[in-house]
């Protein structure tokens, strides 16, 4: 990666989401993907701005549409059909990289179509060592 060994990138960010639980939230995708309201609503309590819910008698909260709203305007698709995220770029150091390397296709479980058993055990064992001891684990999905 352009900005550094993946492990040390994320495992930065989980060491300060332990240190800083009020400064950074570290959430992971296939759990975003999983349980999206229930970590929508986890990240709105992080910036402050919860969503209100009242039981609308039919077992739902009122707050369900507006969490749907929130969900659909961040969601991986809309984000993807974006002007900026299709067209755009970053870079430094000479090294222009366009935002379409970060919107493949939102799906989890695709690495399937990439990888082999044997690369992706092999990614499995490499990560299990990077991550030994951190309390961070990437087994469950």
């Amino acid at each position: 990666m352009p900005w550094g060994p993946f492990y040390e990138h994320v495992l930065g960010y989980w060491e300060e989401s332990k240190k800083r639980p009020d400064e950074v939230l570290f959430l992971k995708y296939e759990e975003l993907c999983r349980e999206p309201k229930e970590q929508g609503r986890k990240l709105a309590s992080f910036l402050g701005r919860s969503f209100p819910s009242t039981t609308d008698g039919s077992g739902g909260t009122d707050d369900d549409d507006e969490v749907e709203k929130v969900l659909w305007r961040s969601s991986f698709g809309r984000l993807k059909e974006l002007e900026v995220n299709k067209y755009g770029a970053v870079g430094e150091q000479g090294l222009q990289l366009s935002h379409t390397i970060y919107f493949r296709k939102g799906t989890v479980g695709d690495w399937k179509n990439y990888l082999t058993l044997d690369m992706a055990q092999c990614i499995d064992q490499v990560t299990r060592v990077k991550l030994q001891g951190t309390g961070l684990s990437l087994d469950d999905f």
